[in-house]
């Protein structure tokens, strides 16, 4: 789940140097992430995680936006889901059950807002970096994944088999060590590790959902965004 962040103070343990070696990108990863706990929409420690681990990976993702139309597109025209792009209100007034309404429902159930962040669009990468965090609460909905500690673990672990990213491994490390010493939300250990390994095995059968122009399928029944975007979760004993 992303609360939209408020403070952007600079925090200098989060800034990552010029041609930083791989122990200063974890250590500025490790320090963002621990402050970023409670505030995960907080632009300024979320782009410190992401540009510490995950640049090359987006960089990757560059060719294959623009293998489609579609892609090539979602590049040129750079669309947002940020707040200030949004209209809440008219979405909820969509259907029940089509991915607009449930979409409001979700920020007004959750109490939050979504994405915003005042990081500037340079190049394709710096966009892509935008859209996966933009897109961030919109995956718990399709894929189903609740927003307490193991739904946020299961996400990450499918983004990380969809996506590959070095952040979303460190966030499933150091969460799967935090509830193996500390089990929360009622889930016995072994089930927390089996659903988090169904989830990345999930996300990597599933077709890349960056380059999905959910703007498009507002009216779309959640159920069929589901079914396009993901194979079936796997089901828990």
């Amino acid at each position: 789940m992303m609360n939209a962040g408020n403070s952007q103070q600079v925090d200098p343990k989060a800034l990552l140097p010029d041609n930083a070696s791989l122990f200063t990108r974890l250590r500025v990863a490790l320090h963002a992430l621990k402050k970023v706990r409670g505030d995960e929409g907080n632009p300024v420690y979320g782009q410190a995680i992401q540009a510490s681990l995950d640049l090359d990976v987006y960089a990757s993702l560059v060719p294959k936006f623009q293998r489609s139309e579609e892609g090539r597109r979602m590049l040129s025209e750079r669309p947002s889901l940020q707040a200030r792009d949004l209209d809440l209100a008219a979405l909820e007034r969509l259907p029940e059950g089509t991915l607009g309404h449930d979409y409001a429902r979700y920020y007004r159930d959750n109490k939050i807002s979504p994405f915003e962040t005042t990081l500037e669009l340079k190049n394709d990468v710096d966009f892509i970096t935008k859209r996966y965090r933009e897109t961030h609460d919109l995956m718990h909905l399709v894929t189903g994944y609740g927003t307490d500690v193991v739904g946020e673990m299961e996400l990450q672990a499918y983004v990380l088999g969809n996506l590959g990213l070095p952040a979303a491994l460190l966030i499933v490390l150091v969460g799967t060590l935090a509830q193996l010493k500390a089990p929360q939300s009622g889930v016995s250990r072994s089930e927390y590790l089996r659903r988090v390994k169904a989830a990345y095995q999930r996300g990597r059968a599933a077709p890349l959902f960056l380059d999905f122009w959910f703007e498009h399928h507002w009216e779309t029944p959640v159920a069929m965004v589901r079914a396009r975007l993901c194979t079936p979760a796997a089901r828990m004993n």
